[in-house]
């Protein structure tokens, strides 16, 4: 007997149960696979900036989040010397630390919400691509099943079964640094709402206090180091600020990481998003955003393309747009772990050189919004248009674009007074069941067309500017 469903996502995790959300939201029927018999349990990732957590609002859960999360208000650098270095983030780029098992929690709840539920000890052994539909073997408690599915989104992990059976390669190289993480109870003077990274000449290390009197320490160690509470407390003594003191802790490894994409984001009917479809550093909390980023851009296509919405063409889309992310983020985060690691020379260059980053104001103006996720942009995949002075296509929207909760397209309006272009907007989008308005009071007039993933479709400044981008969108459906 074969089953048959629209969109079968394997993997439960954040990125899995993110999309079967979305998907579910916007009326297209999912099922979810995963391996494991229990959910995964663990801090694991856990800082969530400010792009995740647009989604958990657009999801419904975004103030239970944060009642059980810490809100980051300040990244503070501590140079030798005793030189602390605080850069407050901002309302808009502030992250949350919260633990992964929460974040899970939180998606599954919302998924069964919905109607949906996770199918669990459920191991993908065969996936067959074909052109009208994606044929997969599962392994199961009644032994062998066949799920025929129109669509399949890969959420299964770094070692990635489906990514395997599809014969996708996943080039890259280890990164050489073996890193600590040790979390538990840690007594001492360092702030809550803040983030700390120590940058001495003797070595880096991470300190973060969560929820729950929980504390988290992460540095660069020796691949042979013996772990122990007393090897922590050794590394707080060295690195740290002095008067820390390691009371108790319940988790304490070693890990490593890659950087690889791989060298497909989809094939066919299929697609990979989270770390089936890149790994990086960890350093920076970029991983798990970097997945919900990839559902984000592609469940509002797919629901789309399943509803008659939009045609499959939007879907080549999520490969060069996503791909060009997941780059930035390797760079970004291999240079990251490049300076974190260097020996007692050149960390006196790299803290000399932070210092003066934040004299001028460029860690504020420039690295907070690059970590935050606001400076990640797409090519302009769709084609449709931009004007000079407003936001270019493939850009995010500017922060005084009000933020939705549906999945539309919205044609956003700018100007002193709600005018000429703010009635062509308004006609157009009356037209368009799936286009929304809204007009913003500002100093210069202009038209944005959002995309639902909040990043700019097109742009202009005039009314037939605007007719343009509505006829293209027209034509995409």
């Amino acid at each position: 007997m074969v089953d048959r469903t629209s969109v079968l996502i394997v993997g439960a995790g954040p990125c899995g149960l993110t999309a079967a959300c979305e998907l579910l939201r916007a009326g297209v029927p999912v099922r979810v696979v995963e391996a494991s018999e229990e959910p995964h349990t663990g801090s694991r990732a856990i800082q969530l900036w400010p792009p995740a957590l647009e989604i958990f609002r657009g999801l419904g859960f975004l103030d239970e989040a944060l009642e059980r999360g810490v809100k980051v208000r300040t990244m503070a650098y501590h140079l030798a010397g005793r030189k602390r270095l605080d850069v407050v983030l901002g309302r808009r780029n502030e992250p949350l630390l919260l633990r992964q098992e929460e974040t899970s929690r939180l998606l599954e709840e919302t998924f069964a919400a919905l109607g949906g539920v996770v199918e669990r000890g459920l191991r993908v052994v065969d996936v067959v691509n074909g052109a009208d539909s994606v044929t997969v073997k599962v392994d199961s408690p009644r032994g062998v099943e066949v799920v025929e599915a129109d669509w399949l989104i890969a959420a299964d992990g770094v070692r990635s079964t489906v990514r395997e059976r599809l014969g996708v390669d996943f080039p890259g190289e280890r990164v050489g640094a073996t890193l600590l993480l040790a979390e538990g109870r840690v007594d001492g003077p360092l702030d809550a709402g803040a983030v700390h990274y120590f940058l001495g000449r003797t070595g880096s290390l991470v300190f973060a206090r969560m929820a729950g009197g929980r504390t988290r320490v992460s540095a660069a160690i020796p691949a042979d180091a013996e772990l122990s509470p007393e090897f922590v407390q050794s590394l707080l003594d060295e690195r740290g600020p002095g008067g820390l003191v390691v009371r108790d802790l319940d988790t304490l490894t070693t890990f490593s990481s890659s950087e690889r994409i791989a060298a497909r984001l989809r094939l066919g009917r299929c697609f990979l998003v989270g770390d089936a479809a890149h790994t990086h550093s960890p350093l920076g909390g970029q991983g798990l955003n970097l997945g919900l980023q990839d559902v984000h851009n592609l469940t509002w296509k797919l629901a789309g393309v399943v509803t008659g919405k939009l045609g499959e063409a939007v879907l080549d889309t999520y490969e060069p747009e996503r791909r060009q992310a997941a780059e930035q983020v390797v760079s970004t985060t291999s240079r990251m772990i490049k300076v974190f690691t260097v020996g007692p020379f050149a960390a006196r260059v790299r803290n000399g050189t932070w210092g003066l980053l934040q004299a001028t104001g460029a860690l504020r103006r420039w690295f907070v919004p690059l970590m935050a996720g606001w400076r990640t942009p797409y090519p302009d995949t769709l084609g449709w248009g931009g004007a000079k002075w407003l936001p270019a296509p493939g850009t995010r929207a500017p922060h005084w674009v009000p933020p939705s909760a549906d999945r539309a397209f919205r044609l956003v309006t700018a100007g002193p007074r709600a005018g000429a272009l703010a009635k062509h907007a308004a006609s157009a989008a009356a037209a368009h069941p799936d286009l929304a308005h809204h007009h913003v009071h500002r100093p210069t007039a202009g038209f944005l067309l959002v995309r639902p993933d909040g990043y700019v479709a097109a742009s202009g400044r005039t009314a037939a500017a605007l007719r343009a981008a509505c006829d293209k969108l027209e034509r995409a459906s």
